[in-house]
């Protein structure tokens, strides 16, 4: 008898742990289970001039053409700015994972840009928001040394760092704000800081697969009233086709570098005073 019951009580120990064991390999399964990840909340690059949380994917070569005509308020005089315009080229590359650089040449002021653009952290199942960081630095050549004796090349410098949170809400709606510090080493203007800080906000709203409405501000915290200069807001389009993002907007801000549009927004809304332009996106 006493056999029988050590036999039954052996058995409905092992039963007991082959239970428990089941049960720990469901918890542990439940935790390793791989994180979903939230399509991308943007479709390009930039939403109209501030850089969206889009990282280009390992090996692939972007192409960027932005064109800002002139002030819209010049009308037939300019041809509505058709006459004034600023053309920026662009390459960005995939260097890794979540890891992307460029260079370019912008017409205004003919600055030289290279820039870096690094993941963070994706918006997943577990994690609500995308975090990117992006910094660039720029080299003003049109600076003439022979109108300024002194001219440094460390003068002709400026550069941007930016924290680019986004989320996106639903398949229509996505949403960003970007921290910004500008550091421009040298300004001709009053009311104006070399150091600056500032506070970016996006969004898109798609209206259709291939068509989405954009829009982007942002605001200068140092800004002196006295400045001639604005906080830029661009409003504009995303046509997606094929391999290519088109998008048009109105901005009151003509350049599409970070420092020259963040400190340097020329235009006023509230007096017509608007740039037309477009960025036309190919990757290779």
């Amino acid at each position: 008898m006493k056999r029988y019951f050590l036999f039954f009580s052996i058995l409905c120990f092992f039963n007991i742990s082959l239970h428990a064991q089941e049960d720990l390999l469901e918890e542990l399964d439940g935790d390793t289970s791989p994180e979903i990840f939230e399509s991308p909340a943007f479709k390009a690059m930039k939403i109209g001039n501030l850089q969206s949380t889009k990282i280009a994917d390992k090996g692939d070569l972007y192409m960027y053409v932005s064109h800002r005509f002139g002030t819209l308020k010049d009308g037939l005089s300019t041809f509505f700015g058709f006459d004034n315009a600023n053309t920026k080229i662009q390459l960005l590359y995939g260097l890794f994972d979540g890891v992307q650089i460029s260079a370019s040449r912008e017409s205004l002021r003919k600055t030289y840009a290279v820039s870096a653009k690094v993941r963070l952290a994706r918006q997943t199942d577990r994690f609500p928001v995308n975090l990117v960081g992006y910094t660039t630095a720029n080299i003003n050549t049109a600076l003439r040394k022979d109108r300024f004796p002194l001219l440094e090349f460390a003068d002709r410098m400026s550069y941007a760092t930016q924290l680019l949170v986004s989320r996106r809400f639903s398949k229509s709606i996505s949403l960003e704000i970007a921290p910004t510090y500008i550091r421009q080493n040298l300004d001709f203007t009053d009311g104006h800081d070399h150091d600056q800080f500032a506070l970016g906000v996006g969004g898109r709203l798609k209206l259709s697969k291939r068509i989405s409405i954009n829009a982007d501000y942002v605001y200068n915290f140092v800004r002196d009233e006295s400045s001639i200069y604005r906080n830029p807001l661009s409003v504009g389009m995303d046509i997606e086709t094929g391999g290519h993002v088109f998008q048009l907007l109105f901005s009151n801000a003509q350049s599409t570098n970070e420092p020259g549009f963040i400190s340097n927004a020329e235009g006023d809304w509230s007096d017509g005073d608007v740039f037309f332009g477009f960025n036309i996106v190919r990757v290779f």
